[in-house]
């Protein structure tokens, strides 16, 4: 379906003019790698200063070298990635760019193959990046994930999403969901209602997470059947939580004593995935995080993996990346 005809005899030094082709026969395709009215060629253009003419089936790709073979590295795999059934998504182009800009050598097929596949979900959840991708095999293959990393790179998601498949899958038995209620300017003795609505502000993304996996009367069902509890870390005292996929949200904000008390719950069966942003800490000013702590104590034990992600991994909007860079490089 694609074929590649380069237009110099000879290969061109680094920087030096080049023309290529790329031939898509399939319009429906052609249609997905191009977009809408040429979207995604003028964004190559832009972002490697290069031409590209669009003949109907064929694309002709001009301008410095190393540029050009980039741009056609990537639209190569991305034809072979669409024709194989999957879909890209707004973002997908400028990601899988970045990453071969990185390393030409990447294969962009190996994020796509592996999908999280939900019941009544037609599209599975595919890894955006190669972090993604090495924080899923992690879960799979570990009792204990850490996925470190800001906000907007899918940590708490990607959990969530595996906790799902889990639980539909038969593997684990309930998922368990926490968070630190952790106090920022104003005390929960101030917020109306009972304790269930204090701390529902707390566990509200948890909430969301889970209702863009399954529909909301599924989710409600879930959670009033026991399948699904969403608490407060402080509620897991004494408790013992066995054949359970555990998520524990905003670690960062746990205290060592809070960290070692949820580490120590875990039974026959269970499962965690530790998630947090070590650089957001809103802990009072003189208490230690349990994260930080856990991070140094837990470091070379078998059967416990660490996935740092970075502003690279941010898939909100392109400006989040860049906020977070900046506010990287002030710190």
């Amino acid at each position: 379906m694609i074929r590649e005809k380069n237009k110099k005899n000879k290969k061109a030094p680094r920087g030096e003019p080049k023309q290529l082709n790329l031939a898509i026969r399939d319009s429906e395709t052609h249609l997905k790698i191009t977009g809408e009215q040429g979207k995604n060629l003028k964004i190559l253009e832009r972002a490697l200063n290069i031409r590209i003419a669009d003949a109907g089936g064929e694309l002709s790709l001009a301008g410095r070298d190393s540029e050009v073979d980039l741009a056609h590295n990537l639209l190569s795999q991305l034809a072979e990635i669409v024709s194989n059934g999957e879909q890209l998504f707004p973002g997908d182009l400028e990601r899988c760019l970045k990453m071969l800009s990185a390393n030409k050598d990447l294969r962009l097929g190996d994020l796509f193959r592996d999908q999280i596949r939900l019941a009544g979900k037609k599209i599975g959840i595919v890894p955006k990046t190669f972090n993604q991708k090495s924080y899923l095999d992690s879960i799979q293959n570990h009792d204990l994930v850490f996925g470190l990393g800001p906000a907007g790179t899918g940590k708490t998601y990607l959990a969530m999403a595996m906790a799902v498949s889990a639980l539909t899958n038969k593997e684990v038995k309930r998922i368990v969901l926490c968070r630190p209620a952790v106090e920022a300017g104003e005390k929960l003795g101030f917020l109306p209602g009972d304790m269930a609505e204090k701390v529902n502000p707390y566990l509200r993304p948890l909430y969301d997470a889970l209702h863009d996996m399954v529909d909301f009367e599924r989710a409600k069902e879930m959670v009033e059947k026991g399948l699904v509890e969403v608490a407060p870390l402080a509620f897991m005292r004494g408790r013992t939580l066995t054949n359970a996929f555990v998520i524990l949200d905003e670690a960062q904000n746990t205290t060592p004593v809070q960290m070692k008390m949820l580490l120590t719950r875990l039974g026959r069966g269970a499962k965690c995935v530790i998630t947090g942003d070590i650089t957001q800490i809103d802990l009072p000013k003189g208490t230690s995080s349990g994260l930080v702590e856990a991070l140094q104590i837990l470091k070379g034990i078998e059967g416990v993996a660490f996935v740092y992600f970075s502003e690279d991994d941010v898939l909100r909007h392109p400006l989040v990346a860049k906020i977070v860079a900046a506010y990287k490089k002030w710190e």
